[in-house]
Protein backbone atom coordinates (compact mmCIF):
# COMPACT_ATOMS: atom_id res chain seq x y z
CA UNK A 1 0.00 0.00 0.00
CA UNK A 2 1.29 3.47 -0.90
CA UNK A 3 0.02 6.85 0.31
CA UNK A 4 1.16 10.46 0.43
CA UNK A 5 3.31 11.13 3.51
CA UNK A 6 4.29 14.76 2.94
CA UNK A 7 5.69 17.35 0.57
CA UNK A 8 9.19 18.82 0.43
CA UNK A 9 9.66 22.61 0.35
CA UNK A 10 10.21 22.41 -3.44
CA UNK A 11 6.86 20.68 -3.89
CA UNK A 12 8.19 17.13 -4.38
CA UNK A 13 5.82 14.53 -2.96
CA UNK A 14 7.04 11.91 -0.51
CA UNK A 15 5.14 8.63 -0.27
CA UNK A 16 4.91 6.01 2.44
CA UNK A 17 4.80 2.34 1.49
CA UNK A 18 3.41 -0.13 4.01
CA UNK A 19 4.40 -3.81 3.95
CA UNK A 20 2.75 -6.46 6.12
CA UNK A 21 3.53 -10.16 6.33
CA UNK A 22 4.35 -12.85 8.87
CA UNK A 23 3.33 -10.70 11.85
CA UNK A 24 5.58 -7.77 10.85
CA UNK A 25 4.38 -4.39 9.59
CA UNK A 26 6.93 -2.03 8.02
CA UNK A 27 6.71 1.53 6.68
CA UNK A 28 9.20 2.74 4.03
CA UNK A 29 9.48 6.36 2.84
CA UNK A 30 10.51 7.38 -0.68
CA UNK A 31 12.44 10.23 0.96
CA UNK A 32 15.83 8.83 1.90
CA UNK A 33 14.67 5.23 1.67
CA UNK A 34 13.80 5.64 5.33
CA UNK A 35 12.53 2.67 7.33
CA UNK A 36 10.07 4.71 9.38
CA UNK A 37 8.61 1.93 11.53
CA UNK A 38 8.82 -1.81 12.13
CA UNK A 39 5.98 -3.23 14.21
CA UNK A 40 6.47 -6.68 15.73
CA UNK A 41 4.83 -8.52 18.68
CA UNK A 42 6.35 -9.14 22.11
CA UNK A 43 6.17 -12.50 23.91
CA UNK A 44 2.56 -11.71 24.91
CA UNK A 45 1.59 -10.92 21.32
CA UNK A 46 1.42 -7.13 21.81
CA UNK A 47 2.71 -5.24 18.78
CA UNK A 48 4.96 -2.18 19.01
CA UNK A 49 7.20 -0.18 16.71
CA UNK A 50 10.83 -1.11 17.44
CA UNK A 51 12.72 1.49 15.33
CA UNK A 52 13.12 5.20 15.98
CA UNK A 53 11.38 7.61 13.63
CA UNK A 54 9.41 10.83 13.35
CA UNK A 55 5.64 11.13 12.99
CA UNK A 56 5.88 13.48 10.01
CA UNK A 57 8.25 14.55 7.25
CA UNK A 58 9.11 17.79 9.08
CA UNK A 59 10.92 15.81 11.78
CA UNK A 60 13.28 14.21 9.28
CA UNK A 61 13.97 17.54 7.57
CA UNK A 62 14.65 19.30 10.89
CA UNK A 63 16.89 16.52 12.27
CA UNK A 64 18.88 14.94 9.41
CA UNK A 65 22.05 14.19 11.38
CA UNK A 66 20.95 11.01 13.20
CA UNK A 67 20.03 9.47 9.80
CA UNK A 68 17.05 7.79 11.45
CA UNK A 69 16.24 4.65 9.45
CA UNK A 70 17.81 6.14 6.31
CA UNK A 71 19.38 4.54 3.26
CA UNK A 72 23.05 5.56 3.26
CA UNK A 73 25.22 6.13 0.17
CA UNK A 74 27.18 6.51 -1.91
CA UNK A 75 29.52 5.56 0.90
CA UNK A 76 28.41 4.45 4.35
CA UNK A 77 30.48 5.79 7.26
CA UNK A 78 33.59 7.98 6.84
CA UNK A 79 36.18 8.80 4.19
CA UNK A 80 39.21 10.60 5.65
CA UNK A 81 40.18 13.99 4.31
CA UNK A 82 37.30 13.90 1.82
CA UNK A 83 39.56 12.29 -0.76
CA UNK A 84 40.63 8.87 -2.00
CA UNK A 85 42.91 7.40 -4.69
CA UNK A 86 41.53 5.16 -7.43
CA UNK A 87 43.67 3.84 -10.28
CA UNK A 88 45.77 6.81 -11.44
CA UNK A 89 43.59 9.58 -10.00
CA UNK A 90 42.80 11.14 -6.64
CA UNK A 91 39.18 12.16 -6.17
CA UNK A 92 38.17 15.06 -3.94
CA UNK A 93 34.75 14.91 -2.30
CA UNK A 94 32.58 17.47 -0.52
CA UNK A 95 33.37 17.29 3.24
CA UNK A 96 30.43 17.39 5.64
CA UNK A 97 32.00 16.41 8.98
CA UNK A 98 35.01 18.62 9.58
CA UNK A 99 37.60 17.66 6.95
CA UNK A 100 35.97 14.27 6.31
CA UNK A 101 32.97 12.87 4.46
CA UNK A 102 30.28 11.06 6.47
CA UNK A 103 27.55 8.88 4.94
CA UNK A 104 27.95 10.12 1.38
CA UNK A 105 28.13 13.86 1.96
CA UNK A 106 25.81 16.75 2.77
CA UNK A 107 23.20 15.50 0.26
CA UNK A 108 23.72 11.77 0.31
CA UNK A 109 21.17 9.13 -0.58
CA UNK A 110 19.39 9.79 2.73
CA UNK A 111 18.24 13.21 1.44
CA UNK A 112 17.05 12.16 -2.02
CA UNK A 113 13.58 11.19 -3.19
CA UNK A 114 13.56 7.74 -4.79
CA UNK A 115 11.33 6.27 -7.49
CA UNK A 116 9.24 3.45 -6.03
CA UNK A 117 7.61 0.40 -7.56
CA UNK A 118 5.80 -2.54 -6.02
CA UNK A 119 7.50 -5.95 -6.08
CA UNK A 120 6.40 -9.27 -4.62
CA UNK A 121 5.99 -8.77 -0.85
CA UNK A 122 7.83 -5.44 -0.97
CA UNK A 123 8.87 -2.22 -2.67
CA UNK A 124 11.81 -1.40 -4.93
CA UNK A 125 13.40 2.05 -4.72
CA UNK A 126 15.64 3.29 -7.52
CA UNK A 127 17.54 6.39 -8.59
CA UNK A 128 20.46 7.50 -10.72
CA UNK A 129 23.32 9.20 -8.92
CA UNK A 130 24.99 11.30 -11.63
CA UNK A 131 28.74 11.49 -12.17
CA UNK A 132 30.21 14.01 -9.74
CA UNK A 133 27.39 13.89 -7.18
CA UNK A 134 29.05 14.92 -3.89
CA UNK A 135 32.34 14.47 -5.77
CA UNK A 136 32.06 10.73 -6.47
CA UNK A 137 33.10 9.59 -9.94
CA UNK A 138 30.86 7.70 -12.36
CA UNK A 139 27.14 7.54 -12.97
CA UNK A 140 25.69 5.08 -10.45
CA UNK A 141 22.39 3.30 -11.14
CA UNK A 142 21.08 2.11 -7.78
CA UNK A 143 18.16 -0.10 -6.74
CA UNK A 144 17.23 -1.11 -3.18
CA UNK A 145 14.50 -3.65 -2.48
CA UNK A 146 12.71 -3.87 0.85
CA UNK A 147 10.63 -7.02 1.32
CA UNK A 148 9.13 -9.23 4.01
CA UNK A 149 9.53 -12.99 3.91
CA UNK A 150 7.00 -15.50 5.24
CA UNK A 151 8.52 -15.36 8.74
CA UNK A 152 8.18 -11.56 8.89
CA UNK A 153 11.89 -10.88 8.42
CA UNK A 154 12.80 -7.61 6.70
CA UNK A 155 15.15 -8.20 3.77
CA UNK A 156 17.06 -5.28 2.24
CA UNK A 157 18.79 -6.01 -1.05
CA UNK A 158 21.11 -3.51 -2.73
CA UNK A 159 22.26 -3.42 -6.37
CA UNK A 160 24.30 -0.86 -8.31
CA UNK A 161 26.15 -0.48 -11.60
CA UNK A 162 28.50 2.23 -12.84
CA UNK A 163 29.82 3.61 -16.11
CA UNK A 164 33.24 4.51 -14.64
CA UNK A 165 35.42 3.16 -11.80
CA UNK A 166 34.09 4.34 -8.44
CA UNK A 167 33.64 3.29 -4.81
CA UNK A 168 30.32 2.14 -3.30
CA UNK A 169 29.22 1.08 0.18
CA UNK A 170 25.53 1.13 1.11
CA UNK A 171 23.65 0.45 4.35
CA UNK A 172 20.45 1.13 6.28
CA UNK A 173 20.78 3.30 9.41
CA UNK A 174 17.97 2.01 11.63
CA UNK A 175 17.99 2.50 15.41
CA UNK A 176 16.41 -0.41 17.28
CA UNK A 177 14.69 -0.37 20.65
CA UNK A 178 13.05 -3.75 21.10
CA UNK A 179 11.12 -2.54 24.15
CA UNK A 180 9.36 -0.12 21.79
CA UNK A 181 10.30 3.26 20.36
CA UNK A 182 9.80 5.92 23.01
CA UNK A 183 10.24 3.52 25.92
CA UNK A 184 13.50 5.12 27.10
CA UNK A 185 17.07 3.90 26.81
CA UNK A 186 17.90 0.61 25.08
CA UNK A 187 21.05 0.21 27.19
CA UNK A 188 19.63 -2.88 28.91
CA UNK A 189 19.46 -4.85 25.65
CA UNK A 190 21.71 -7.88 25.33
CA UNK A 191 23.94 -8.14 22.25
CA UNK A 192 25.82 -11.01 20.68
CA UNK A 193 28.17 -10.09 17.85
CA UNK A 194 30.25 -12.63 15.92
CA UNK A 195 33.37 -10.49 15.64
CA UNK A 196 36.79 -11.27 17.09
CA UNK A 197 38.31 -7.99 15.85
CA UNK A 198 37.40 -4.35 15.30
CA UNK A 199 38.92 -1.43 13.41
CA UNK A 200 40.15 1.02 16.09
CA UNK A 201 39.84 4.72 15.28
CA UNK A 202 41.81 7.89 15.84
CA UNK A 203 40.91 11.55 15.40
CA UNK A 204 37.59 12.13 13.69
CA UNK A 205 36.63 8.46 14.20
CA UNK A 206 38.83 7.52 11.24
CA UNK A 207 40.24 3.95 11.29
CA UNK A 208 43.94 3.66 12.00
CA UNK A 209 44.22 0.71 9.61
CA UNK A 210 44.78 -1.78 12.43
CA UNK A 211 42.59 -4.83 13.08
CA UNK A 212 42.55 -5.24 16.86
CA UNK A 213 41.44 -8.31 18.84
CA UNK A 214 38.41 -7.69 21.09
CA UNK A 215 39.29 -10.41 23.62
CA UNK A 216 39.42 -9.08 27.18
CA UNK A 217 38.00 -5.68 26.22
CA UNK A 218 34.61 -3.94 26.43
CA UNK A 219 34.25 -4.67 22.70
CA UNK A 220 33.97 -8.42 23.20
CA UNK A 221 30.35 -9.37 22.44
CA UNK A 222 31.08 -12.90 21.23
CA UNK A 223 29.04 -14.03 24.22
CA UNK A 224 25.80 -12.09 24.68
CA UNK A 225 25.88 -9.32 27.29
CA UNK A 226 24.31 -5.93 27.97
CA UNK A 227 25.31 -3.25 25.48
CA UNK A 228 25.60 -0.16 27.69
CA UNK A 229 26.72 3.09 26.04
CA UNK A 230 29.77 4.67 24.43
CA UNK A 231 29.99 2.64 21.22
CA UNK A 232 30.44 3.98 17.68
CA UNK A 233 32.79 1.37 16.23
CA UNK A 234 33.12 -0.92 13.23
CA UNK A 235 33.50 -4.61 14.00
CA UNK A 236 35.24 -6.92 11.52
CA UNK A 237 32.85 -9.84 11.26
CA UNK A 238 34.47 -13.26 11.56
CA UNK A 239 32.76 -14.53 8.41
CA UNK A 240 34.12 -11.77 6.14
CA UNK A 241 32.37 -11.08 2.82
CA UNK A 242 29.85 -13.78 1.90
CA UNK A 243 27.73 -14.46 -1.20
CA UNK A 244 24.57 -15.07 0.83
CA UNK A 245 23.52 -13.48 4.15
CA UNK A 246 24.91 -15.22 7.22
CA UNK A 247 23.77 -14.53 10.79
CA UNK A 248 26.27 -12.29 12.58
CA UNK A 249 24.42 -10.66 15.48
CA UNK A 250 21.53 -11.01 17.90
CA UNK A 251 19.93 -8.25 19.98
CA UNK A 252 17.53 -9.22 22.77
CA UNK A 253 15.28 -7.27 25.13
CA UNK A 254 14.71 -9.37 28.28
CA UNK A 255 11.64 -7.34 29.33
CA UNK A 256 9.55 -7.75 26.18
CA UNK A 257 11.16 -10.95 24.95
CA UNK A 258 11.66 -9.47 21.48
CA UNK A 259 14.77 -10.69 19.69
CA UNK A 260 16.40 -9.29 16.55
CA UNK A 261 18.81 -11.31 14.43
CA UNK A 262 21.02 -9.68 11.80
CA UNK A 263 22.24 -11.64 8.78
CA UNK A 264 24.33 -10.05 6.05
CA UNK A 265 26.72 -10.49 3.14
CA UNK A 266 28.83 -7.57 4.43
CA UNK A 267 32.21 -7.96 6.22
CA UNK A 268 31.62 -5.30 8.88
CA UNK A 269 29.03 -3.98 11.31
CA UNK A 270 28.96 -0.55 12.94
CA UNK A 271 27.64 -0.61 16.50
CA UNK A 272 26.38 2.83 17.52
CA UNK A 273 24.56 3.20 20.82
CA UNK A 274 22.88 6.51 19.96
CA UNK A 275 24.53 8.51 22.71
CA UNK A 276 23.99 11.84 20.90
CA UNK A 277 20.44 11.58 19.61
CA UNK A 278 18.48 14.87 19.48
CA UNK A 279 15.28 15.64 21.38
CA UNK A 280 12.69 14.22 21.66
CA UNK A 281 14.87 11.11 21.96
CA UNK A 282 16.83 10.38 25.12
CA UNK A 283 20.51 9.36 24.85
CA UNK A 284 20.70 5.69 23.99
CA UNK A 285 17.05 5.54 22.83
CA UNK A 286 18.03 3.18 20.03
CA UNK A 287 20.92 0.97 18.96
CA UNK A 288 22.17 1.09 15.36
CA UNK A 289 23.55 -2.12 13.84
CA UNK A 290 24.77 -0.94 10.43
CA UNK A 291 26.03 -3.72 8.18
CA UNK A 292 28.79 -2.34 5.96
CA UNK A 293 32.20 -2.48 4.38
CA UNK A 294 34.83 -0.89 6.61
CA UNK A 295 35.00 2.89 7.10
CA UNK A 296 37.60 4.66 4.95
CA UNK A 297 38.30 1.49 2.95
CA UNK A 298 39.29 3.46 -0.19
CA UNK A 299 42.31 4.77 1.78
CA UNK A 300 43.24 1.38 3.28
CA UNK A 301 44.24 -1.17 0.62
CA UNK A 302 44.31 -3.98 3.21
CA UNK A 303 40.58 -3.51 3.98
CA UNK A 304 37.95 -5.32 1.87
CA UNK A 305 37.64 -3.45 -1.42
CA UNK A 306 34.72 -1.12 -2.16
CA UNK A 307 35.73 -0.47 -5.79
CA UNK A 308 33.06 -0.97 -8.46
CA UNK A 309 33.96 -1.01 -12.14
CA UNK A 310 31.95 -0.89 -15.38
CA UNK A 311 30.53 -4.31 -16.21
CA UNK A 312 30.36 -5.35 -12.55
CA UNK A 313 27.26 -5.40 -10.33
CA UNK A 314 27.42 -4.29 -6.70
CA UNK A 315 25.25 -6.62 -4.62
CA UNK A 316 24.66 -6.64 -0.88
CA UNK A 317 21.89 -8.06 1.29
CA UNK A 318 20.98 -7.73 4.96
CA UNK A 319 18.13 -9.53 6.75
CA UNK A 320 16.57 -8.40 10.03
CA UNK A 321 14.69 -11.30 11.63
CA UNK A 322 12.26 -10.98 14.54
CA UNK A 323 11.18 -13.50 17.17
CA UNK A 324 10.47 -13.74 20.90
CA UNK A 325 11.70 -15.82 23.79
Amino acid sequence: MSELFGTLPDGTEVHRWTLERGGTRVEILTYGGIVRSVEVPDREGRAANVVLGFAGLDGYLAHPDPYLGALIGRYANRIAGARFPLDDAVYTLEPNEGPNVLHGGARGFDKRVWEAAAVEHGVRLARVSPHGEEGFPGRLDVAVTYSLDASGALRIGYEATTDAPTVVALTSHGYFNLAGAGSGSAAGHELRLDASRLTPVGEGLIPTGELREVAGSRFDFRTARKVGSGYDHNFALDKGVSKAPEEVAELHDPASGRTLTVSTTEPGLQLYTGDHLPAPFVPGAGIALETQHFPDSPNHPAFPSTVLRPGEVYRSETVYGFSTR
